[in-house]
This record gives C-alpha cells, sequence and structure tokens, in this order.
C-alpha cells in the first residue's frame, strides 16, 4: 500500500482572524442596524467551520451502491439522478439533437466593460445556425460567473492526483458549508455537457491562455474523465481506501465519451493556434470526437487594430462570421451522423496500453 503523504496543511485560522473575514463581507453602513443579528449568525458559521460541516443534509445511498447505508449529501444524490436521467435522455434516439454551445468569454454589458464580449455575437451566430439545422441548442454563458450575485465555479481539489476513486462523478467537494465554499454551478454544467449530443466552445484568448472560467470548468470536468460514480466505495473521502482501489486495478471511465465537438478560438495578437490545440487535445483525451477541420477554428479579428474598435473589426470581418457558421454546421452533421451511427470513430474499442 502507498503512503499517505501529510504535512502541507497549516491547520484552521483562529476566532480573531474568522471574524475578520466573515465581517468583511458586511462592511457598508446599511448592516448598522442589524450588527447584533450578524454576529450571531457569526457565531453560529464559526461553530460550524469548527466541526467542518461539509453537507446540510444526508440521505442514505440506498440499492446500487457499494454501500447502501453510507450517508451521502442530499444534494450530491439529487445531482448524481439528474446525471443519470439525463444521460438516458440523451440516448433516447425519440429526444432531438441537443448542442451545448459554450460563450467562454468573460466580458459582458453588466459588469466594469459596460459591453457585451465578440464572443457572445459570434455565439448567437452559431445558436441561429444550429438552430436553423433543427437541433435544439443550449448556451452556457460563462460571463455569469462576475454578473451574477454569488455565482462561483469553485476551484478543483485535485482529487484524482490523490487517486481516481477520490475523484467523484460529479463533483463532491462541493458544496462546502464549512469553508463557505458554496453556489457552486457545476453540477448544473455537468448536467448541461451529459445532455448534449454535441459540444462548441466559443472563446478569445486571455494572455496567451484560455480564459480563468473556461479552465475552471475545464478542470472540474476531470471527473468525467475516469471519476467515480460510488462516493460510498471510498467512504466519501478517504484517501487510503481510494488509493487501494485505484491499485486494484480501475476502469477509468469515460463519462462524456462519444460526443461531437467544435471549437472557435479568436484573438487579436497572439495565442490562437496554441490555444486551439489544448482545447481541441483536452476534448480528444476526454474521448469526444471532432467534427472536422472546419470545426476546429482559429482566427484573428482586428489583428493589432485598437481594442475600441473590436466590435467594428467584427462587423466588417464577414468571411470569419461565415466561417464560425461552417462551426456549427460542421457539428449539426457530424452530430446527425453520430446519431444515425455513421460517425467514424476509429478509436473506439481499441485496446487502451496506457488507460489513466
Amino acid at each position: 500500500m502507498t503512503t499517505v503523504r501529510k504535512g502541507q496543511f497549516e491547520g484552521k485560522i483562529d476566532r480573531q482572524e474568522f471574524h475578520l473575514r466573515f465581517q468583511a463581507n458586511y462592511v457598508q453602513h446599511e448592516y448598522d442596524s442589524v450588527r447584533d443579528a450578524l454576529a450571531q449568525v457569526e457565531e453560529i458559521a464559526w461553530k460550524n467551520y469548527v466541526d467542518g460541516r461539509k453537507p446540510p443534509a444526508t440521505e442514505k445511498a440506498g440499492p446500487g451502491f457499494a454501500d447502501p447505508d453510507y450517508d451521502l449529501s442530499t444534494e450530491w444524490k439529487a445531482a448524481h439522478d439528474r446525471l443519470i436521467e439525463a444521460e438516458r435522455r440523451q440516448k433516447d434516439p425519440a429526444t432531438r439533437s441537443r448542442v451545448l454551445l459554450v460563450c467562454c468569454a468573460h466580458r459582458n454589458d453588466g459588469t466594469c466593460p459596460g459591453e457585451i464580449s465578440k464572443t457572445f455575437r459570434l455565439t448567437e451566430q452559431l445558436r441561429e445556425t444550429l438552430e436553423s439545422a433543427g437541433i435544439e441548442v443550449d448556451v452556457l454563458d460563462l460571463s455569469r460567473l462576475v454578473s451574477d450575485y454569488d455565482r462561483h465555479i469553485h476551484p478543483c481539489k485535485a482529487c484524482v492526483s490523490t487517486a481516481m476513486p477520490l475523484c467523484h462523478w460529479p463533483c463532491s467537494c462541493y458544496p462546502n458549508y464549512a469553508e463557505r465554499q458554496t453556489n457552486d454551478w457545476m453540477n448544473e454544467i455537468y448536467e448541461k455537457w451529459v445532455s448534449a449530443h454535441g459540444v462548441i466552445l466559443v472563446t478569445p484568448v486571455y494572455w496567451y491562455e484560455a480564459p480563468s472560467g473556461l479552465k475552471l470548468m475545464m478542470d472540474r470536468l476531470v471527473c468525467a474523465d475516469g471519476g467515480n460514480p460510488d462516493p460510498t466505495s471510498t467512504q466519501g473521502k478517504d484517501p487510503e481506501k481510494a488509493k487501494a482501489l485505484e491499485l486494484q486495478g480501475w476502469p477509468y471511465p469515460k463519462h462524456l465519451a462519444g460526443r461531437v465537438y467544435g471549437v472557435f478560438v479568436h484573438g487579436d495578437v497572439a495565442g490562437i493556434e496554441g490555444t486551439r490545440r489544448a482545447l481541441s487535445d483536452w476534448l480528444d483525451w476526454m474521448g469526444l470526437i471532432d467534427a472536422g477541420a472546419a470545426a476546429r477554428l482559429d482566427r484573428y479579428i482586428g489583428y493589432f487594430e485598437s481594442y475600441a474598435e473590436s466590435h467594428e473589426a467584427l462587423d466588417r470581418d464577414e468571411a470569419v462570421q461565415e466561417e464560425a457558421r461552417n462551426v456549427a454546421r460542421a457539428v449539426a452533421k457530424a452530430v446527425e451522423a453520430l446519431r444515425a451511427g455513421t460517425l467514424p470513430n476509429y478509436s473506439a474499442g481499441l485496446p487502451q496500453p496506457r488507460p489513466k
């Protein structure tokens, strides 16, 4: 058995530091009239923090789990059940074809920039193209992370690096009420990915890389690639049990494999090709199937022109708008072939000498 290494965590903060961090959320004078009530809430929050109360409610896992008597978070169990139902609908040939469009830019006119993003405009063009092909479209606008009240994609805690079975599908790390790691968006996002027959990422380049919101989502989707759908098998987050389970032989199930994908990366100076390759490699690794060369697009819009006129640059570039629509058209055709059973997938069924 391998050793579980310890020694990095510095321990919980003390009561005074907790007080300072808690009250930092309520510095506005409008809260002055309820300071006594806030002090009571703070005392409860402190107790929950010290006790490490992660889920507010649990229920017995029930049939189908390794340990039916294990107390699972009711929120996790509900998310788990929704994913099973979403997978059933996705596999039902009677349902309409569905594509998830992910708008990955942070800019929108509801926050500091005061203007919509080019990415959003392009996403809308792709949506219209897909809908005209008879496809049901689900738009995931990641800019809501910066414009919605208290909406989060919390960081991945890298459970998989301790042992793959410790990474649960869907993620069980959140919400963690003791640490105030709440209002996590990922359960809804997992359901969108599972429900889709195809996925298209439309993203700008931020400092040579994918925007942070997209990267947060990518990291939290690691549980879709080899994750454990049964937290009772590891008794929650027991690293020793998880290590033993992986070393016995783990199948690394690819929960999103077989879906079609397209990627459109745009920028104004640098970084588009590397970002497009990285995103395509990531989706390939998870077992998704690219919809051909036209569906893997990178283009500059307003190359080295002013930021102030970037929307005008997009207005002028009718070619890039048509190329963007071709991403949607290619994915629409691939989804049709996928559901008809005629989409080539030459990797399917091949032995995996290095499963991970």
